[in-house]
């Protein structure tokens, strides 16, 4: 299963995060990140951004594919996934833009309706994952309803990246990026599937607050279910969740988890 590391607030997780992948670039420089939109992962690439500016750590070669993409927005909508990782990632990192993916840049606003652009676009994404040798890290944020990505409840464990149907609940969350219109979120995505996600070597999933907790919960301590595609964490072979108080509260076995993590050997990281 998972290992969980239960931290004070999103300051520590991040942290946690930055320093992991500030050594992974430092003994890889070509290394390939997975990149998440969404609140959660933000403190966590502010953290490596600020280490890898102390360090002077040269990520001049380093390449990145982000876990989404709204279909339908063009890239230069403030919201668009390839605008948000422009402005959270590959700015305050100083990667280079020509070696970071989003899985929508090649539609650039194409509507749903063109089938035939829309439906290839997400094998062409797992075959450039692919010839890039894969993803080292992949960070992962987690909806309410338990979902990666845009993995909504009942996605095949197995999926690649494709078009899916997002959740009412999704755009809800959502609404919030979009001057709290739900009515502006769109409501199809392309997304890397749990069977992409699950490629990655390493997977780092933050989650913070309360309303995370039975999500958390399920993910960890429930059965593997698509109807809680979070779930598949618990078959891979280096997961790692990392959660403050609130997100932990449900959890039956916090204590051990602490209890682990505290005793851990320094050399072994995350």
């Amino acid at each position: 299963m998972p290992e969980v590391i239960i931290v004070k607030n999103e300051t520590e997780a991040g942290e946690i995060y930055g320093r992991c992948v500030a050594d992974l670039i430092k003994a890889k420089p070509d290394a390939v990140l997975g990149l998440a939109t969404g609140s959660s992962p933000l403190s966590a690439y502010q953290a490596l951004a600020k280490i890898v500016k102390d360090e002077a750590i040269d990520v001049s070669g380093v390449r990145g594919f982000a876990l989404d993409e709204y279909i339908g927005l063009p890239l230069t909508h403030p919201e668009s996934y390839h605008a948000t990782i422009h402005r959270t990632v590959v700015e305050p990192l100083g990667l280079d833009p020509a070696k970071v993916h989003v899985p929508g840049d090649v539609l650039d606003g194409t509507p749903l309706e063109d089938g035939d652009k829309v439906a290839l676009a997400g094998p062409a994404y797992d075959r450039a994952i692919e010839a890039a040798g894969g993803i080292d890290v992949q960070i992962l944020g987690i909806g309410t309803d338990g979902h990666v990505g845009f993995n909504e409840p009942g996605s095949s464990l197995a999926s690649g990246t494709r078009v899916k149907t997002l959740a009412e609940q999704t755009r809800v969350d959502n609404a919030r990026f979009f001057d709290n219109d739900i009515n502006q979120v769109p409501t199809h995505c392309i997304t890397q599937g749990i069977g992409t996600i699950m490629k990655a070597r390493h997977l780092v999933l933050l989650a913070f607050g309360a309303g995370k907790a039975e999500a958390i919960e399920e993910t960890v301590e429930g059965g593997v279910s698509a109807f809680c595609p979070a779930s598949a964490l618990q078959m891979h072979p280096h997961a790692t969740i990392i959660v403050d108080e609130d997100a932990a509260s449900r959890l039956r076995h916090k204590d051990y988890y602490r209890y682990a993590y505290t005793h851990k050997p320094a050399w072994q990281g995350i």
